[in-house]
């Protein structure tokens, strides 16, 4: 019997200055030694790591930088962590930057305390039994990894790149810091993008084959609505705290299990495997490359059931039409818009892809692994869905 479960165990701290807590945090979870990995110089431009190191040397902690996460985090960078993170003889690691630091983080916990290869656990040969602590300060509303069970690496030393998830409750976060004022920099596209993200969560989990909770519906609907006005905000304004504050907490609800709770099957999942595949490939901006597929996604299969598309319509956009089909198709045309105002395409021509037939194979064969995986749960989608959905967002 498929069972829903919701488990969120990570602290959390949020608000103004709250990066000033890291020290005293991370005592309290034992650190002693700390391996803070971070991306590129943003953060240091920022200041915000020397006040983590202060934090830190105020708590009498020990620590080393291990800088490089990029977006699409490597696992030749993982594998680097893993190394320093022992010999250096750390015992905790504390992630400061978007998804990409701290899913990076999440492999270095796992390969720490693992003796074989930590991509064991990506490629479906093994599974976590133990990880080492780690804690975030979020500097980038998207990806939700600071709540979430899910790290996702792309595996660099292959030809072409495999780009794969690992989620196990194991890696969620001891704690996460959650300061609004962190995302100010943020630029608008990687704000448009890690918005996009963030909806997407919520869209993967609000199709599915399960039974319907209204309460689990309002809320996906409140928390996409909320993304919509305050992504417009915050790129008017970038340093609109109330609005940032808006994206921040979305961003971390919308893939801690809460939009999903009392749905047994999970979600959907769909496009980000696609568009896993797809970033694996040409290295886009995961935002962007879900909203370039999603559409047709959603064209492929709303005919599984056309109702719950105009549902969603009718909650965040009152769309009312004759037909549930005719509601569909002016839904999935109201996100396409949603997704431009955000500054993100809606087809692959639009993310800079003029992609071959035997690019799009080459695409449908990775997705399906070779035709032996099928992917969905709102509609199952073996090799040739998948090949018709990249041939339609090829289109456009």
């Amino acid at each position: 019997m498929a069972l829903s479960r919701y488990f969120a165990p990570t602290y959390v701290v949020f608000g103004r200055g709250a990066e000033e807590e890291c020290g005293t945090l991370l005592r309290e979870n034992g650190a002693t030694k700390v391996l803070i990995h971070f991306g590129g110089g943003s953060v240091v431009r920022s200041s915000l790591l020397a006040r983590v190191e202060k934090s830190l040397e105020e708590r009498n902690l020990s620590f080393v930088e291990f800088g490089g996460a990029k977006p699409n985090p490597r696992l030749s960078l993982v594998r680097e962590g893993i190394e320093l993170y022992k010999k250096e003889k750390c015992d905790f690691i504390l992630a400061v930057g978007g998804g990409s630091a701290i899913d990076s983080a999440k492999a270095i916990a796992y390969g720490v305390v693992y003796d074989g290869d930590v991509w064991d656990f990506y490629s479906g040969k093994s599974s976590p039994e133990k990880v080492a602590p780690l804690g975030v300060i979020l500097t980038l509303s998207a990806t939700g990894s600071e709540m979430s069970n899910s790290s996702v690496i792309t595996n660099d030393e292959k030809t072409p790149n495999d780009k794969v998830g690992c989620n196990s409750d194991l890696g969620r976060p001891r704690f996460a810091i959650l300061n609004p004022e962190l995302t100010f920099s943020v630029s608008a596209y990687q704000t448009g993008s890690g918005s996009t993200d963030i909806m997407m969560h919520t869209l993967e989990r609000f199709f599915h084959s399960g039974e319907r909770f209204e309460y689990t519906d309002e809320n996906a609907i409140t928390l996409l609505k909320s993304v919509w006005k305050n992504t417009l905000r915050a790129l008017k304004n970038p340093e609109d705290y109330e609005a940032r504050a808006a994206l921040m907490w979305a961003g971390s609800l919308s893939h801690n299990g809460l939009t999903a709770a009392g749905n047994p099957t999970g979600g959907d999942w769909s496009c980000h495997r696609l568009e896993h595949e797809l970033s694996a490939l040409y290295d886009v901006a995961h935002g962007a490359g879900l909203s370039a597929i999603w559409g047709s996604w959603a064209r492929h299969v709303c005919d599984t059931d056309y109702s719950r598309f105009a549902y969603l319509g009718w909650k965040m956009f009152g769309i009312h039409e004759k037909t549930d089909k005719e509601a569909c198709i002016k839904t999935i045309e109201a996100f396409e818009d949603v997704f431009r105002s955000f500054g993100m395409p809606v087809g692959l021509h639009e993310l800079g892809l003029e992609l071959s037939p035997a690019d799009i194979e080459a695409l449908a064969l990775k997705s399906s692994w070779n035709g032996q995986r099928v992917l969905g749960d709102f509609m199952k989608l073996g090799h040739e869905d998948m090949k018709a959905i990249f041939t339609e967002a090829n289109r456009r």
